[in-house]
């Protein structure tokens, strides 16, 4: 039920979501408009279009009198009806300070995209674009057998089975003894079903082939597409390439030598050398393993001709994946729900990544720990990519760069137990306490971009506040 309580709720929201629109719409609303965000919204699984609230932070009720009379609202309801077939309901709440209109829009159907005047929309940012033709395929995909269940090769033998995939490895990362006959390998892989026998022979599925694959090629030119793909470039831009390696092998049976090429591929780092008394690698392995791993798990398998990418430069590794998280790049750290549940499910069996969702954590943690610019992830329209930096000293950083890092390591103390001080986050910089005013200023400006807030349960003293993520 929406009442004043839930407006103000989504008041204080930092940002608005998928499920989220706010539009001033003071004296009216323009029909067609409307017409496009039901759409939309729809689309992203259904939501709520706000009138009366001004759309920039500090939000505010500005009232509006869209739709005021009752008879215009009953009508715009039907048309709405009428036009795209779906039964949208409305609340008005009477605030203080000016009335509210809520549209509240549901789901579209499963399997089914909604369009407008032939236009399948969605939103980016505060415009309203086409679905791209990857995201129409995964909705029309919706309802049949998913990616990992399909087949990857069909009347296979015995031998062919234990031929394409490297059933060796998959016992050795199971901690479990190799079978002493084929049919026990077999029966194994059948009860994962990884693969499935009938009449014409084994069917091997895609679940078991990008994981198990001795060559990703031998499958077929699409399986072969998903390997994933490390380039290393000379400077820091992608000019001139040193090399570029694409990957054959199943992502469980390959990812620790994929993990250490990125790694020894990667410069030494010795602005370090004397916090951790020892030569290092630019990048720390347990922040690329993390990543890597995450990419790997969260790409969107449907997205067509697409890998993940593991590009190298002199100063920073991106790591890139097809696909648009389900959760906002802010909330990384505290939550986690992947796209993959299959695969993500077996890849931790396979102790190849914790589906519990602390991976982000440790890649924060790692750049704290050696002194790096906080890690950088940013959503495309088709990719999500995860940057890690070389070191910088605080002074070279910009101030987003500062201000990126005080939020995670808000966010890391918090999901620590503990809390945020101008102390902790000095010591994450590596600065002396003489930098304590220039520190509060990085924790001000996070605080006016809506990222952390004053934890006002423990004290009001400036000397001695603590701070929390703006979820907390």
């Amino acid at each position: 039920m929406i009442t004043l309580a839930t407006l103000q709720q989504w008041l204080t929201a930092p940002a608005e979501t998928e499920h989220l629109e706010f539009k001033e719409a003071k004296q009216q609303f323009d029909t067609t408009k409307l017409m496009r965000y039901c759409v939309a919204l729809a689309n992203e699984r259904g939501g709520y279009l706000v009138l009366g609230v001004s759309d920039k932070l500090p939000r505010q009720v500005v009232g509006s009198q869209a739709f005021s009379a009752t008879t215009e609202l009953n009508e715009i309801k039907a048309r709405i009806v009428e036009k795209l077939h779906i039964r949208v309901d409305t609340v008005e709440l009477m605030h203080p300070l000016g009335r509210v209109l809520v549209f509240e829009i549901p789901s579209r159907p499963v399997g089914h995209p909604m369009d407008f005047d032939g236009a399948y929309l969605m939103r980016a940012g505060e415009d309203l674009v086409a679905m791209t033709p990857d995201q129409l395929r995964r909705i029309f995909a919706e309802g049949q057998p998913d990616w990992f269940s399909q087949p990857a090769k069909k009347g296979a033998s015995p031998d062919e089975v234990v031929a394409l995939l490297d059933t060796q490895a998959y016992f050795e990362l199971s901690n479990l003894p190799y079978p002493t006959t084929r049919d026990g390998v077999l029966a194994r892989l059948s009860g994962e079903e990884l693969i499935a026998h009938s009449s014409s022979g084994w069917t091997i599925n895609n679940l078991a082939a990008i994981l198990l694959a001795k060559r990703l090629d031998a499958f077929s030119p699409a399986l072969a597409r998903k390997a994933p793909r490390v380039v290393i470039y000379e400077g820091t831009d992608k000019t001139v390439t040193r090399e570029d390696k694409p990957g054959i092998r199943g992502y469980a049976v390959g990812f620790e030598s994929l993990v250490d090429f990125v790694h020894s591929a990667a410069p030494l780092n010795r602005s370090v050398e004397q916090v951790v008394r020892e030569e290092i690698k630019m990048f720390p392995k347990q922040a690329l393993r993390e990543l890597i791993a995450n990419a790997l798990v969260h790409q969107d398998f449907l997205a067509s001709g697409a890998s993940v990418m593991i590009e190298m430069y002199v100063d920073r590794v991106e790591i890139s994946n097809p696909g648009i998280p389900p959760i906002s790049v802010d909330r990384f750290i505290d939550e986690f729900r992947s796209l993959n549940e299959r695969l993500a499910d077996l890849m931790r069996r396979l102790g190849i990544c914790e589906e519990k969702g602390s991976g982000i954590d440790k890649v924060v943690k790692a750049a704290e720990v050696y002194q790096l610019p906080a890690p950088d992830f940013r959503v495309g329209e088709l990719r999500t990519t995860s940057i890690l930096f070389a070191h910088q000293d605080f002074s070279a950083m910009s101030k987003s760069d500062r201000i990126r890092a005080c939020y995670q390591h808000c966010c890391l103390m918090y999901v620590s137990n503990q809390r945020m001080s101008n102390q902790s986050l000095r010591e994450r910089f590596g600065v002396p306490e003489s930098k304590a005013a220039t520190v509060s200023l990085v924790i001000g400006a996070a605080k006016d971009a809506g990222l952390v807030k004053a934890d006002e349960s423990e004290t009001n003293s400036t000397r001695y506040a603590r701070y929390l993520p703006f979820w907390a």
